[in-house]
């Protein structure tokens, strides 16, 4: 299902709310796995910090829910393990 093209606009519409989500502290977020539908919140992940980026990893399955890198000034976000992110922003 498309939607309607009189109400699409680029991407620079999202800016506000982007600003808003990757300004919070997401270690409170609640995380879904993708692998097996556990919820948890980033806080409680197997974290690892060891390699060149960040690995957070399900505390039940041990599936990867995302991976982090930052090369000098740029973060690369692997989000695709998990299923939702639920972020609180105030």
């Amino acid at each position: 299902m498309h939607e309607d093209n009189d109400h699409r606009v680029d991407g620079n519409a999202a800016a506000g709310i982007l600003r808003e989500v990757f300004a919070s502290d997401v270690t409170t977020a609640r995380v879904v796995c993708g692998h097996c539908t556990a919820g948890t919140s980033v806080a409680e992940t197997k974290t690892y910090l060891a390699g060149p980026g960040s690995i957070l990893r399900c505390p039940g399955c041990d599936a990867i829910l995302a991976r982090i890198t930052k090369i000098r000034d740029t973060v690369w976000l692997d989000l695709s393990g998990s299923a939702s992110w639920q972020i609180h922003t105030g």
